[in-house]
């Protein structure tokens, strides 16, 4: 007579059913502190309703409007869309804009990854080193520009054209010449902003494990090769999300040519947020807010359909 193994008798009895879920109501609810979270959450609702989403709700209602906040307002469907479409300068700014962010993607997107990498490679007054390439972001944005633009100063007598002047070059026209102009915005914005991104990715390669690195220094692997085999896989996921936010920041330039070159010198420095300005601030009596409103929802709609792109097709990467 066979005998029945033990473990295939234990598998063999069947799992227990699923205990059957309580039926939530509103006496569960209040029993279980909803009412206190709710408490607790109505004064942040009502404060981020206010001043977040009923400013975007107007300015939706705005963009099919002609109004320059004085005089009457009139509804006009989608005229302010047609007219800043048909604006020859939008364009301009378009290619500006497009211009500064790839400046700023080739030159200040891999400093702060080079900066964080160096920094996290020295052994002794890390926290100084630290501290000094967040000092620009502590320094306010106006005073950064001033300070600057007293740098680009294009008379010999200039900082950087002192300094060029020691090698024999210059003097260069910095601010003044339509071909240096944007490259000199995207280097004052590359200094200004680089010291919050050294720091997130310092705080991202403390995660790395050590092990890594010192198995990467056993196989001869100099910083480089570190760098690139044990560093920027670990640091994939940061690197896209800082990319996109780059992406993102780079179309909304406004500060730097506003202050610098007003969007001279020749259009050579009119971005798209700058364009959205003087339609609404140009004139003294109030410019075409309608105008403005449509730009920036335009705006607003392609760059959330290129974050939604880009989410879309990097999510792999930032899994694998």
């Amino acid at each position: 007579m066979a005998v029945q193994s033990p473990v295939r008798a234990v598998a063999a009895v069947p799992p227990p059913p699923p205990a059957p879920r309580r039926r939530r109501t509103p006496v569960t609810w209040v029993r279980r502190g909803g009412l206190t979270t709710l408490l607790f959450l109505v004064p942040l609702l009502v404060v981020f309703g206010v001043f977040s989403w009923a400013p975007i709700v107007q300015s939706v209602v705005m963009s099919f409007q002609r109004t320059n906040l004085v005089g009457p307002v009139t509804f006009v469907g989608l005229d302010n869309f047609a007219q800043v479409l048909a604006d020859p300068l939008l364009w301009t700014a378009v290619r500006n804009t497009l211009w500064f962010a790839v400046l700023a993607l080739v030159f200040g997107y891999p400093i702060p990854l080079v900066a964080a990498v160096l920094i996290s490679e020295v052994r002794h007054r890390r926290g100084l080193f630290s501290a000094l390439a967040y000092l620009p972001v502590v320094v306010p944005p106006v005073v950064a520009v001033l300070l600057w633009k007293f740098f680009y100063d294009a008379g010999p007598s200039g900082v950087f054209n002192t300094v060029l002047g020691w090698v024999g070059l210059g003097p260069w026209q910095w601010l003044q010449d339509p071909g240096s102009a944007m490259p000199a915005l995207v280097l004052e914005a590359t200094w200004a902003a680089a010291g919050g991104t050294v720091i997130i990715y310092l705080a991202a390669l403390a995660g790395v494990p050590a092990e890594q690195y010192e198995a990467a220094e056993i196989d001869g692997a100099g910083i480089w090769r570190k760098v690139w085999h044990v560093t920027l896989p670990r640091l994939r996921g940061v690197l896209l999300v800082t990319f996109i936010l780059q992406i993102i920041g780079t179309a909304q330039v406004f500060l730097e040519p506003f202050l610098f070159t007003g969007g001279g010198p020749a259009g050579s420095t009119t971005t798209v947020l700058l364009l959205i300005y003087d339609y609404a601030f140009a004139s003294s009596l109030g410019g075409d807010y309608g105008a403005a409103t449509a730009l920036s929802i335009v705006l607003a709609a392609v760059l959330a359909v290129l974050s939604a792109v880009y989410l879309r097709v990097t999510r792999s990467w930032s899994a694998s």
